[in-house]
């Protein structure tokens, strides 16, 4: 009798250990473009989105309020200051603003390496979202609702354009840990097919071996995995057969594809080590540094997608210390980041987007920190055709609300589709008997930021 394995035997086989086999569904190669509606004119083909989770805080970086000054210390009854937690009065920044670059945006002093490419960024200081909690404002950044069931914007790109590469996940996420310590919703793939799932690395590390558990089989070379792969496919492709199509047994016949491919694609691309010694000093020192350079080199590699996760911006108190210790690393980044793509020819087609699922209050609390603020914030987005040097929207005269051309998530969400060539309202996806999209039924494309 010819004893013929069992698909669960062989996957536990496959690659050598089971935790390389626990990874596939992670490695998938996104399938085709989805997107059929109509091109709009954007021509971006990457995002790198920058996520400080936590929240920080517009009124010290990038919205000067000189009325906090004059106010400090007062609740003024011209502006609705409630909060989600019992708060002091108004706060001044204890950095400098100053005009920079030709442009004169006003940026802060302590982000000096951002202040010297003012002119590359488009500072959207009119920024709203109405959660004020961590988890659900997250997922509303990420996903476009704060339900935990959704697909993140990486996965709604990878989904509606496709791969852009064939031995790299189409959709990366790095961080400390799991992503910046994020949670689901920057990764989720929700209804979307699973191969559209963010895959998560860890960037605190610089060897690749270490980045991902399980990168190469110790036992088996690549002619010999080969081999057991095609095996596997076989009778997964029998199984298919017999059973009917299933989505999900294609999922995995696409991970186990990209998870053989990606074992020796991965050692090259995530290995900054190889990078000249002044590009690894001009980014810097820790895992943000690592995780932006690592984006640069994984878009240059095709991948559509790249979320780099920097955690710890939830400052309730002592924020000048904190700043003065923290800020400092994530501008001399995200700076060199956006340098040196624009070196590269590559900021025109990848759009950066930086940003937190909030800001932060005015008003004091603790005393010497500030507490969430969703009303009104901050965020910037270079190349992939938005205007460099643009300061645009205002919030009130504390920075407390966005007063002055409004911009929601959604808002935001539509802009950066449409500069990637797609309308958000066609770019859907049936699911429980109703087409889904990233916007809801919501997002206006802001043109006015748009070349």
């Amino acid at each position: 009798m010819i004893y013929t394995p069992s698909r669960r035997q062989w996957l536990q086989t496959m690659f050598g250990a089971t935790g390389a086999a626990s990874l596939n569904h992670l490695f998938a190669a996104p399938a085709g473009a989805r997107y059929a509606g109509a091109r709009t004119p954007g021509k971006a083909k990457h995002v790198i989105s920058l996520f400080l989770s936590g929240g920080p805080s517009q009124v010290d970086l990038f919205d000067p309020k000189p009325a906090l000054v004059k106010f400090q210390g007062q609740r003024p009854g011209s502006v609705d200051l409630r909060t989600e937690r019992q708060t002091g009065g108004l706060m001044p920044t204890p950095f400098k603003f100053a005009k920079r670059g030709q442009s004169g945006i006003e940026v802060s002093d302590v982000i000096p390496q951002l202040a010297s490419i003012a002119d590359d960024l488009c500072v959207i200081r009119s920024m709203y979202s109405f959660n004020p909690t961590h988890t659900p404002a997250l997922s509303l950044y990420h996903t476009g609702t704060v339900l935990l069931n959704r697909p993140s914007m990486g996965s709604w790109i990878s989904y509606g354009l496709g791969s852009d590469n064939q031995n790299l996940p189409s959709f990366v996420a790095l961080g400390p840990g799991n992503a910046g310590g994020l949670g689901g919703s920057a990764t989720r793939a929700g209804f979307l097919p699973s191969e559209h799932q963010g895959v998560p690395f860890n960037d605190a590390e610089i060897e690749p071996e270490k980045m991902i558990p399980d990168l190469r089989n110790k036992t088996l070379d690549k002619d010999a995995q080969r081999r057991q792969l095609d095996a596997m496919q076989a009778l997964n492709r029998e199984h298919a057969r017999g059973f009917g199509a299933d989505p999900f047994l294609e999922g995995r016949i696409e991970s186990m594809e990209a998870a053989y491919r990606m074992q020796f694609a991965a050692t090259d691309a995530f290995d900054i080590r190889t990078e000249p010694e002044k590009i690894r000093e001009e980014y810097g020192k820790g895992s943000f540094a690592n995780g932006c350079l690592m984006a640069r080199r994984l878009v240059e590699r095709g991948v559509r997608y790249v979320h780099v996760g920097s955690d710890g911006w939830d400052d309730h108190k002592d924020i000048e210390k904190e700043y003065n210790k923290k800020v400092p690393a994530m501008d001399q980044a995200a700076a060199a980041l956006i340098r040196d793509l624009k070196r590269r020819g590559m900021l025109d087609d990848t759009i950066v987007v930086w940003g937190g699922e909030f800001g932060r209050t005015p008003v004091s609390e603790s005393g010497t920190g500030r507490d969430h603020n969703p009303y009104g914030f901050t965020m910037f987005l270079a190349g992939g055709g938005f205007k460099g040097g643009l300061a645009y929207g205002a919030t009130d005269e504390f920075g407390f609300k966005a007063a002055e051309n409004r911009v929601s998530i959604h808002d935001l969400h539509a802009t950066m589709l449409y500069q990637l060539g797609v309308d958000h309202t066609q770019l859907t996806h049936r699911y429980a008997g109703r087409d889904f999209r990233l916007t809801d039924v919501f997002g206006e494309v802001v043109k006015d930021v748009l070349l």
